[in-house]
């Protein structure tokens, strides 16, 4: 690591507004440093001195190696893609039966009813009562 990366990393541990796994993979980077004035620990003595996993300090330093001191530092972007659970057509059920009457017994629609009846019509085979709530929130 050069003499400007390492001074970069200490004065970003410095400020007091950076995210807790940057920091964290600051630190990490800053022990295993193994150039001049470096501590060169050892990927086990990392992650004691760290407390976190070997295998964390192993996946820093191999993106630091990899893409560089940027790249180490933030976040791997998620590659994981969510499917819908109610499509527009449901989407529509799921806003009429909410704007409809409640069931007898009750004063007005809860989310976890409306998830059990949204199953209940066949219109999905099963839902959470989150993501009707996210769904409602959405359209209102």
């Amino acid at each position: 690591m050069t003499k400007e990366e390492r001074q970069q990393l200490e004065a970003q541990l410095r400020r007091g507004r950076v995210l807790a796994s940057a920091q964290r993979h600051a630190r990490i980077l800053l022990k295993a440093d193994e150039g001049p004035g470096g501590p060169a620990l050892t990927d086990d003595q990392v992650a004691e001195a760290v407390e976190c996993g070997r295998a964390t300090v192993e996946r820093v330093r191999k993106r630091f190696v990899e893409d560089g001191l940027e790249a180490a530092l933030r976040p791997r972007p998620t590659t994981r893609t969510y499917l819908r659970k109610l499509d527009g057509r449901a989407e529509a059920h799921l806003i009429a039966l909410a704007c409809g009457d409640p069931p007898e017994g009750h004063a007005r629609w809860s989310l976890r009813l409306l998830a059990d009846r949204v199953v209940a019509l066949g219109i999905v085979e099963e839902v959470s009562y989150e993501t009707i709530r996210r769904t409602l929130k959405k359209t209102s």
